[in-house]
């Protein structure tokens, strides 16, 4: 086998891990959404939503939630901040940040009363902010876990360069997170319907399983998704 063909065999192993776990990590988020939504009756990982309908609160003058809404933005945000550090800190970055995703899942199915549940809302919010450190971005193609909406613009636009001539078709791979949100979306609306609050024990447990799978994928291949941070040297601190 000459080198450049065990270079692409390695790249091709890469991409298509990656976005098996891309695949996977949307599904969660689908599932986490709908059965959020519909216990909660916001989202949980779509803070698009959450924006607008904050707006539309505000304009109506209801602003206990746009409050709610506002408060759930920012515990998403600080989710994503959260996610980063843990992530950092880990040597097996997926499954310690699907770990913790699984943990506070499990937390917040435990406040299943009807008077916790903004502590049950936030609480998912959370798990959804951190769920985006897992993957950051596979061979250079940024990716989104919880928000299909950069995703889908991103093949919108993969078709128009298609259109106009460019043959590279890495933005084909971007319908991959959209096709596991909506297949996790529909599942999580059954447990709902099904299992009410004890839906979220279940969503709990894929996060779980999916993040004891990560443990199959070697280290190297890991740091491969997520960018690369590294803190400037203590002099360089000391001269600003």
């Amino acid at each position: 086998m000459t080198r450049q063909r065990r270079r692409r065999l390695i790249k091709t192993r890469r991409t298509v891990t990656g976005f098996l776990l891309v695949a996977s990590i949307a599904f969660l988020a689908g599932m986490t959404d709908a059965v959020g939504l519909m216990l909660t009756g916001n989202f949980v990982s779509f803070m698009t939503g959450n924006t607008t309908r904050a707006a539309i609160a505000l304009g109506m003058g209801e602003f206990g939630h746009a409050a709610v809404l506002f408060s759930a933005i920012l515990t998403f945000i600080i989710g994503n901040a959260l996610g980063i550090v843990v992530a950092h800190a880990a040597d097996r970055r997926a499954f310690v940040v699907l770990a913790c995703v699984s943990i506070l899942l499990a937390a917040a199915a435990g406040f299943a009363e009807p008077s916790l549940l903004l502590v049950q809302f936030y609480l998912v919010v959370l798990a959804m902010g951190m769920v985006n450190a897992t993957v950051e971005h596979i061979e250079g193609l940024p990716i989104g876990l919880t928000y299909v909406t950069g995703a889908l613009s991103r093949f919108g636009r993969g078709i128009g360069r298609f259109l106009l001539g460019d043959r590279d078709f890495l933005w084909t791979m971007q319908i991959v997170p959209w096709s596991g949100m909506i297949s996790g979306a529909i599942i999580g609306a059954l447990l709902a319907g099904a299992f009410g609050a004890h839906a979220l024990w279940l969503v709990s447990m894929v996060a779980l399983v999916l993040a004891l799978s990560t443990l199959f994928i070697p280290r190297p291949l890991q740091r491969r998704f997520n960018q690369r941070f590294a803190p400037p040297p203590p002099l360089a601190r000391r001269a600003k």
